[in-house]
């Protein structure tokens, strides 16, 4: 139970919670989908294949909102840090805030700079040049996301920095060694492998529910269809089990510098080798032990640190007050893996369906991809909340407590703008979320004849300034 003094603290912490979770979701559909549509118009070069430029013109306009609600959700989260979190922000400021300017200068100037040749200079540039831009794009999402990892790896396993003894800043000493942080580049692959991840089952998604539809209407849908379908369960096949060896490598590299979370992860509360691993269980934080455990004996060691008779710490070996809140750790952590899984079978099942070229046309797979379009990004938030809170009572882990990042602000200012921000995200994103799934109900070839439409409306205008120049 929340004391009255740890209430606004509580509120702040929902509300940071609640909307980087929101914010996200898109940059991560951003740097997904970015890399297919190069693939996509990169193929199209090669091919000279329309069926590439109808997919590459259908996915750019779902991108191009996607990116703007990423934009827009971001500008928020910047505000919280100076609001919510000038504590965090005066200390942590001189490493996290120059990493984020970097991002800012580097990332956000090349995506805004090539955008709009990506969004609207398809008829209007050379296509190697149009292809650039893209390129140029993806490679801004993806710089972007390096900066972003690199600020929250460090908060993860700080390194590189001294501390003002007057101040009690955090003062960069080795930028290498900032940006290349222990579990950076872990973290990084991670996140990227997810983000693709989680693209690959909404492209594979939208595929489904078109064969699902032509199906029902008793015809065959086109081959466009089918290629967008064939290429997102390729994705698939490819991430899924290269994430769970990431995850894997990212797992060893958490034993070894925050352990604390690990514990929290497994629900164990001593440390002991030959660990079982928990499959299900309740932990609690008062009785210090987890309730109805159910595990497969020696599963937790071996998984942990590859060895049956490896130690796995457990949560008693910390203060009670250095400890992470264990049933979210636990369950969001387990909730991950179990959408790991499924979407590792359903690459898998792709694979056995390819052979017997039943693919396109086996109605229970079809629901199931569909089924699982959100698989993906749910997969991440689960990833995200147990990375997030499985360093907890830690901003910077082991040596800025997040009490002491927040500012002293009012429980009646916090209440009302989480309530305001809950209001105006469900509104904004909610039709956002609206407009995409709109959007994809339509056809690939609905997309190509709206860039048409656009070029003629051009071509119109153009002829219309030529007559003008003439009287």
């Amino acid at each position: 139970m929340v004391n009255d003094h740890e209430l606004p603290l509580t509120i702040a912490r929902i509300q940071f919670a609640f909307t980087v979770g929101v914010h996200i979701i898109f940059p991560a559909f951003s740097i997904g989908l970015s890399v297919f549509l190069t693939f996509l118009e990169g193929m199209w070069l090669k091919t000279n294949d329309n069926r590439y430029l109808n997919l590459f013109k259908y996915w750019l306009k779902i991108f191009s909102i996607v990116f703007g609600m990423g934009v827009v959700s971001g500008i928020v989260m910047a505000y919280e840090f100076g609001t919510n979190w000038a504590g965090f922000s005066a200390k942590a400021g001189p490493i996290t805030g120059v990493l984020l300017s970097y991002e800012v200068m580097t990332a956000f100037f090349m995506e805004a700079g090539f955008l709009g040749v990506m969004l609207f200079g398809l008829n209007r540039v050379g296509r190697r040049m149009h292809f650039f831009a893209t390129c140029a794009v993806t490679t801004g999402t993806l710089i972007s996301m390096t900066w972003i990892l690199a600020s929250n790896s460090w908060m993860q396993t700080p390194q590189g920095y001294v501390i003002d003894q007057k101040t009690g800043h955090f003062l960069p000493h080795d930028w290498l060694a900032i940006i290349f942080n222990p579990s950076f580049p872990y973290r990084i692959t991670h996140m990227g492998l997810a983000a693709m991840l989680s693209v690959a089952f909404t492209v594979a998604a939208a595929g489904a529910w078109h064969l699902l539809k032509a199906k029902k209407g008793g015809t065959q849908a086109d081959s466009t269809i089918r290629l967008m379908f064939s290429l997102s369960l390729w994705m698939i096949v490819i991430t899924a089990p290269l994430q769970i060896i990431a995850g894997d490598m990212h797992g060893l590299n958490t034993l070894k510098y925050q352990p604390a979370k690990i514990a929290a992860m497994e629900g164990d509360w001593t440390s002991e080798t030959r660990a079982p691993e928990l499959l299900f269980g309740i932990p609690n934080m008062k009785t210090e032990r987890t309730d109805y455990a159910i595990g497969i004996p020696l599963l937790g060691s071996f998984i942990l640190t590859h060895d049956i008779n490896g130690k796995v710490p457990g949560l008693k070996d910390y203060p009670a007050d250095q400890r992470a809140p264990a049933p979210i750790v636990f369950f969001s952590f387990r909730i991950m893996i179990a959408l790991g899984g499924l979407m590792l079978l359903c690459g898998l099942w792709s694979l056995w369906l390819r052979r017997r070229q039943r693919l396109f046309d086996h109605p229970l797979f079809l629901r199931v991809i569909l089924t699982m379009a959100p698989a993906g990004f749910l997969a991440l938030l689960c990833g995200w909340v147990t990375t997030e809170v499985g360093r907890q009572p830690w901003t910077v882990y082991g040596l800025l407590r997040t009490k002491d990042s927040a500012s002293p602000l009012a429980l009646s200012s916090l209440s009302f703008s989480m309530l305001f921000f809950v209001a105006v995200y469900l509104f904004v994103f909610g039709s956002g979320l609206l407009m995409l799934i709109r959007l994809l109900r339509a056809t690939p070839e609905a997309a190509d004849n709206t860039s048409d439409d656009i070029m003629i409306l051009g071509s119109h205008h153009h002829t219309i300034s030529q007559n003008k120049d003439a009287s």
